[in-house]
């Protein structure tokens, strides 16, 4: 039966390095403030004209392709997962196709914001074990930085929040017991507005308390208003204290259903992976698990949270570093907006 692995993992990060301090000639916050909060002591942002989320993309994209021993021409199919797309539509995915010059091959995207690294994982895993596909490029990519309101207004927001890519080449394997052993999936739709950006949108804001003024005219005009962009209703929106509440059930939660499912336990893990939302979150799912600090691999202090991105980049980093190697269990789990949740369990 087939299996499936990584076969070639790369990332990406802009040069632009932000400290928390850096952050004080924009809005009112401090180093301690947002350290004691969240963990983070800088994050990297995109050059603001000419680096998108595709391009950070293509770049994670090209080194694991040249570590996956393969070209460009050789990929199959294409997953890009980002909740900060290049245009409204088309999706990256395509773009990412024509910058790399590939076959006119498929190319999907996933909107599973923070999970949606885990969840494009796992429907590649799913394309390979069937047979369909036999180079799947999987690629998470954020460029946060070009709608964030940096104002003391939007700083709990703002200071968390990264760019950056990382990108896995996934084959088929029939090396038993070897690669991606199990990916599990869930979703809670009940507080979906505790964290979302509600415009633009579709919905012209039925789902929540106050429905904007909108334009009085028979057709159109629901899209974005000058006001929105005023008030800051057209900034993303988070109510921190719910994410983390529900975050730290569902991280162990999804972490033992994993293990259960291939009859290992905690201690079999050799490295935890979890999505960088938050170092406090992280921290507290080590201590529910009772792993070890060696067993959980965190970098949202040099990073912040790049969302899709956030855990194709610290699999690459941990890998490159000597913390994963040939035959060790690694995890990765993930928890973010929708809400939407996570885990896939891995024999290196």
């Amino acid at each position: 039966m087939l299996q499936s692995k990584i076969a070639g993992i790369g990332y990406y990060v802009p040069k632009n390095v932000y400290t928390n301090n850096d952050l004080t000639r924009f809005m009112d916050t401090s180093d301690e403030w947002i350290q004691e909060r969240t963990g983070i002591k800088e994050r990297r942002y995109a050059d603001r004209i000419g680096e998108t989320t595709t391009t950070m993309g293509v770049e994670a994209a090209k080194i694991a392709i040249e570590r996956a021993h393969i070209t460009p021409e050789d990929v199959d199919f294409i997953i890009f997962a980002t909740l900060s797309p290049d245009y409204y539509f088309p999706g990256c995915a395509v773009l990412l196709q024509r910058e790399m010059e590939m076959k006119e091959v498929g190319a999907l995207d996933i909107r599973n914001q923070c999970s949606g690294f885990i969840y494009a994982l796992s429907i590649a895993d799913q394309f390979l074990k069937t047979g369909m596909y036999k180079n799947v490029l999987v690629v998470g990519s954020e460029k946060h930085s070009f709608a964030l309101d940096f104002s003391t207004r939007g700083r709990a927001v703002s200071v968390i929040f990264g760019d950056g890519a990382g990108a896995v080449v996934v084959q088929p394997s029939t090396e038993n017991g070897k690669g991606i052993l199990s990916t599990h999936l869930h979703s809670d739709g009940a507080d979906a507005e505790k964290l979302a950006m509600y415009y633009p949108g579709a919905s012209s804001g039925i789902w929540l308390d106050k429905m904007p003024d909108w334009p009085d005219q028979e057709l159109g005009g629901l899209l974005m208003t000058k006001e929105m962009l005023e008030d800051g209703t057209a900034f993303p929106n988070m109510d921190g204290q719910a994410v983390f509440k529900k975050a730290v059930v569902k991280f162990p939660e999804v972490i033992h259903e994993a293990l259960a499912k291939n009859n290992l336990k905690t201690g079999d893990i050799d490295l935890l992976i979890p999505h960088q939302a938050n170092l406090r979150i992280s921290q507290f799912v080590q201590k529910t698990l009772g792993l070890r600090e060696d067993q959980v691999f965190n970098n949202i202090q040099k990073y912040g949270n790049t969302t899709a991105a956030s855990v194709p980049i610290a699999l690459c980093e941990a890998w490159e570093e000597g913390k994963i190697k040939e035959g060790d269990l690694v995890c990765l789990a993930a928890f973010g907006a929708g809400f939407t949740w996570g885990s896939a369990l891995i024999r290196w």
